[in-house]
């Protein structure tokens, strides 16, 4: 199957857990012998896909979508998307176009399922869902010496890996490690400048900031093994690339209840409310004090690794070819 594959424009400029969703999916279809294709308008006729794959319903890409509707060329469509009660921030009109004309629409959850069912019109049997994923060699531990004696991080640390942005509630987790007295680590790209210089000045020396770390290095692999906690107290998660390596890993999980997390993790995480500290520090006392026993977590995680969704995006495909060779024999 020739598989192209699509995404907003300026995605890749601050990569987050979308665009390695992206490129994992890419990956794992590829280990599978499908080929999969970067689309590139300077390059690729559209036509030429047997399936087009939509990744993300941000502003400015629904041209695509109505093409290859018109065309009808079969179109799955990945969100990556949690509609929270601030609608108004998103482009509606856009999404919903794009729903409409999607032949297959992708969550990541049910609980995602839900909430498009909600505001959309598009039908309940045009979705599936293809679940964020895990790569294989989290499972595999990396000694926590490697990235201790690189960063001279002294334990207990709570490790928090994703873009410093206000939607990630850093500076709510370094609120409540502060009243533990607890070193926070912070891994990722800096999205929001101000964001970012506002946990500066509350909490200058009592945090740790070491950048972006490339997903396969085994330094970050260090870091989930050598956390007392790995913390993502987000507004929302769906459910976070790095909480289901960190899980994969070991690593005790506090972990946001907004969005589609306990449908990943079940009762083998601490969930908690993003906006409340006195919350958040009680969970990251839990886990801190918690034995440090993966078998209940990993086992939960081993199902989402990105071979597993390249089966599922598999069907998603197949049902998509299936609803288009339907359409043009009635049209």
């Amino acid at each position: 199957m020739k598989i192209f594959v699509n995404t907003y424009p300026v995605a890749f400029q601050c990569p987050g857990g979308g665009e390695i969703q992206l490129l994992k999916s890419k990956e794992a279809l590829e280990r599978r012998g499908h080929e999969v294709v970067l689309y590139d308008q300077w390059t690729h006729k559209l036509s030429d896909a047997d399936v087009i794959h939509q990744f993300s319903v941000q502003g400015g890409i629904y041209n695509l979508c109505a093409y290859a509707h018109g065309q009808r060329i079969p179109l799955v469509l990945s969100p990556i998307l949690w509609l929270s009660e601030y609608i108004d921030q998103y482009p509606m009109g856009e999404i919903g176009y794009m729903t409409s004309v999607a032949d297959v629409i992708c969550p990541n959850s049910q609980a995602e399922v839900d909430r498009f069912l909600k505001h959309f019109d598009a039908p309940a049997g045009k979705y599936h869902v293809t679940h964020n994923g895990v790569d294989r060699e989290f499972f595999d531990s990396v000694p926590a010496s490697l990235f201790l004696a690189e960063y001279r991080i002294e334990r207990p640390f709570i490790l928090c890996v994703g873009n410093i942005e206000v939607r990630k509630n850093q500076l709510t987790l370094l609120r409540a490690a502060d009243s533990l007295n607890l070193h926070v680590v912070l891994i990722g790209n800096v999205r929001d400048t101000e964001y970012f210089a506002q946990l500066n000045a509350e909490f200058s020396g009592r945090f740790s900031y070491l950048g972006y770390f490339e997903h396969t290095s085994p330094i970050l692999r260090s870091a989930y093994s050598a956390c007392s906690a790995f913390a993502l107290p987000s507004l929302l998660e769906t459910p976070g690339l790095a909480a289901l390596e960190a899980a994969a890993a070991g690593a005790p999980l506090v972990i946001t209840q907004e969005g589609c997390t306990e449908e990943y993790f079940g009762e083998a995480a601490y969930y908690v409310d993003p906006k409340s500290v006195e919350d958040i520090s009680e969970k990251l006392l839990a886990a801190v004090n918690s034995k440090r026993d993966a078998v209940e977590l990993c086992a939960r995680v081993m199902q989402f690794t990105w071979d597993r969704v390249a089966e599922e995006l598999e069907q998603a495909y197949l049902k998509a070819q299936s609803i288009v060779r339907v359409s043009r024999l009635y049209n």
